[in-house]
């Protein structure tokens, strides 16, 4: 594709119709299973089919010469396996994905997809509560086993992989203009500094904010408590009513910084490497993990319950885990690939390629910290809220600071 967008940038384009249509399509063709029909099982053969729901540009896609696009993964995994995958791009945002299969789940009916791809925090930690999920069969993931980094195994928001297997990760951190904020940050707390007030911007949403004001304080999400919780709504309210904060964005933020709008904001690290990659902001901006850490957050591949064809599905998971194959998805997506060994096949693929803009670019993607960091440490994960209790203390403790009226 001669331009990419963030898979963000683009779902948040997209109206809700179109999604809601193409899911809506595939539910109603899936009734519920005929009495005494055998369920289906992860051991069966493979059927040859799999409905896979997963973000827009979120795999790896090129453009044929009429125009229509198609992923090489897709079409290796299809002549290798003989599944052929109705892959589809509707999710919008995990929750409002959730919305809308939850009625299905709920009255025991199948969704119309055999896989989807949801982020860890509120939206997974619901659909395992509410027994919503397929346990994933530990011996048929051999891929998985040999290649997975450490960083997605046995992850805290699902012990032992039981229901997920990490599709891409990312990291939430600082983006900054070293010339406007007259040299480098370092730390969280300059989100909160009078120094740069009205130039401030922040995510307005219910997961990214409210973990990272609590790394500001100090807090490790993982563990903080509904004081905590209180403490870093306090923050966030000063810094929004004292004039720091310019506002709360969403892909946004990318455009506010390009115009000097902005001296520091949250960030995504994949969007600001491909911003970069595009020429969308200039060099000197810079993005950070601070020294209090920042947020690593996952995009999990799991099985919903009613699914009709599961050893594709467990098929495709564990395809996707052969280095060749992540690497030419990571090189595509430019987020965090679950292969750590996937940089030594960009390298050859770098060394392979004709063009030398081509082979440059392969060898940024393999060298990126974004893509492949060499040090995880300073990485924290969302707070698990696993009761009904905790989730709505959440809820309106951070809910009002960013979605007044």
């Amino acid at each position: 594709m001669s331009i990419r967008l963030s898979r963000r940038d683009l779902l948040r384009r997209a109206g809700a119709g179109v999604a809601a249509i193409a899911l809506g399509g595939v539910a109603a063709a899936c009734g519920r299973r005929e009495s005494g029909a055998r369920e289906p099982s992860f051991r069966d053969p493979p059927s040859g089919v799999l409905n896979f729901a997963n973000w827009p540009l979120y795999i790896d896609m090129e453009r044929r010469k009429d125009g229509s696009r198609y992923s090489p993964s897709l079409v290796a995994f299809e002549a290798e396996t003989g599944i052929h995958v109705n892959y589809r791009e509707v999710i919008r945002e995990s929750d409002w994905f959730y919305q809308r299969i939850e009625p299905y789940l709920a009255a025991g009916l199948p969704t119309g997809w055999d896989l989807m791809v949801i982020t860890n925090g509120l939206t997974l930690t619901k659909l395992k509560e509410h027994g919503y999920l397929v346990e994933l069969p530990a011996d048929l993931r051999p891929n998985f086993d040999a290649y997975a980094g450490e960083f997605v195994r046995d992850p805290a928001y699902d012990p032992g992989n039981r229901y997920t297997m990490a599709w891409q990760s990312g990291i939430t951190g600082i983006a900054y203009d070293p010339e406007a904020t007259g040299g480098p940050i370092t730390s969280l707390r300059a989100l909160f500094d009078p120094a740069y007030r009205g130039r401030v911007g922040m995510f307005g949403d219910i997961v990214d904010m409210p973990n990272l004001a609590l790394l500001a304080l100090g807090v490790a999400p993982e563990t903080s408590t509904e004081a905590d919780w209180r403490a870093a709504a306090d923050l966030l309210i000063e810094q929004r009513d004292s004039g720091i904060l310019a506002g709360y964005y969403q892909q946004t933020y990318i455009a506010a910084l390009r115009r000097g709008d902005l001296a520091i904001t949250m960030a995504w690290s994949g969007d600001m490497f491909a911003a970069k990659s595009l020429g969308k902001i200039p060099d000197r901006i810079e993005f950070v993990v601070p020294e209090e850490g920042a947020l690593l957050w996952t995009d999990n591949m799991c099985v919903p319950q009613g699914a009709r064809h599961l050893a594709d599905a467990i098929t495709f998971m564990d395809w996707v885990y052969q280095p060749d194959a992540a690497a030419q998805i990571a090189q595509f997506v430019n987020y965090i690939t679950p292969v750590p060994e996937a940089r030594r096949v960009l390298e050859r693929m770098a060394d392979r390629a004709e063009d030398p803009e081509e082979a440059e670019r392969l060898r940024g993607v393999a060298e990126s910290e974004l893509v492949f960091p060499s040090d995880t440490s300073n990485l924290h994960t969302y707070r698990e809220l696993p009761t009904e209790d905790e989730a709505a203390a959440w809820e309106s403790i951070f809910r009002p600071i960013y979605a007044r009226e």
